[in-house]
């Protein structure tokens, strides 16, 4: 229910309506605003009451606040709720054939259940208008994460060159690192029919290709939010094209992975929750995971790499790595 109420604020676009006030909006206000008819003015408040205390908005004598959270929301900026759209789209159905999934044998998805065995690759193929959704919910989670990544990561674009982004979508990643580091050549590599829809502006290069065959080279390759989409033998040959790639520059290449590690420190059980609710995500949706710390170790060293270093945490929720070949 929390991501469906989620989305509820998103449609109804409540953090437009309150940033737009000004101020603490009452409720009589936000109602009007919205607009809803007089008569759902008491389920409206039950609304805002459930998401004031899921700290999605909060609230005093004057009114409705926006949080952090709810900033996220606003579609001036991140716009996260294109990202809550996406997830609301494509869960429920899986949902029914989690018991199924677990008693399966084979390394198939409870979404691949649901879909008469077509993995969600296959399906956003068939379905444009869902592959539409998650290109923009991937753009905004990109928002978010990349700008941590550049203002608190800096030092890890020092003495590259160029740089390619495997998966890199429409290009939103890349756009904000190359508005950050004007002197980086950026490429941004993924499926052709995924570049076909990338921003063309100039700031970067796009390549249509397959991350199983060959990855463009560069001195540097990023990874955000891709290797948890697959299990580790796949993690593996992903790895070694991007090994590839790096060993055929002049420079001492490097790849830089933005991903989860669940044992990572944190004092915050909302993230260590938000991160466990990952790990069933990716099992659930794409067979694949999240993974602690051993894990990555096991991983890195299993594609050929002679060394890594995970940063200590800057950003909320994912952790940034570096592989070196």
């Amino acid at each position: 229910m929390s991501s469906w109420a989620l989305r509820c604020a998103a449609e109804l676009e409540i953090s437009n309506h309150i940033k737009s006030y000004g101020g603490p909006m009452p409720l009589h206000e936000l109602a009007r605003s919205i607009p809803i008819p007089p008569e759902k003015d008491m389920m409206l408040d039950s609304f805002m009451e459930l998401l004031v205390h899921q700290r999605v908005f909060a609230k005093c004598e004057a009114g409705y606040l926006l949080t952090p959270t709810s900033e996220l929301m606003l579609s001036e900026g991140a716009n996260m709720g294109a990202f809550v759209y996406f997830v609301t789209d494509t869960f429920p159905e899986q949902l029914f054939f989690l018991g199924k999934w677990f008693k399966d044998t084979g390394k198939g998805s409870a979404f691949q259940l649901a879909h008469d065995g077509k993995p969600i690759w296959d399906v956003l193929k068939e379905k444009p208008e869902l592959g539409t959704l998650l290109n923009k919910g991937m753009e905004s989670q990109s928002k978010v994460c990349v700008r941590y990544l550049v203002a608190s990561y800096p030092e890890i674009f020092d003495g590259i060159n160029n740089l390619v982004d495997v998966g890199g979508g429409t290009g939103t990643t890349v756009k904000i690192i190359a508005d950050s580091f004007p002197g980086l050549q950026c490429t941004v590599f993924d499926l052709p029919h995924v570049v076909e829809n990338a921003l063309n502006n100039g700031y970067f290069n796009v390549v249509g290709g397959d991350m199983f065959v060959k990855i463009p080279p560069a001195d540097a390759i990023l990874l955000k939010t891709v290797l948890h989409d697959w299990l580790d033998e796949d993690c593996v040959r992903i790895l070694k094209r991007c090994k590839e790639a790096i060993a055929s520059t002049k420079n001492n290449g490097k790849v830089i992975v933005i991903d989860l590690v669940l044992d990572a420190e944190t004092h915050d059980s909302i993230e260590t929750e938000t991160k466990l609710l990952s790990n069933f995500s990716m099992m659930s949706l794409v067979g694949g995971k999240e993974r602690n710390k051993k894990e990555w170790h096991d991983l890195i060293l299993n594609a050929g790499f002679s060394d890594y270093k995970i940063y200590p945490a800057r950003m909320p929720l994912y952790s940034v790595i570096e592989l070196y070949p």
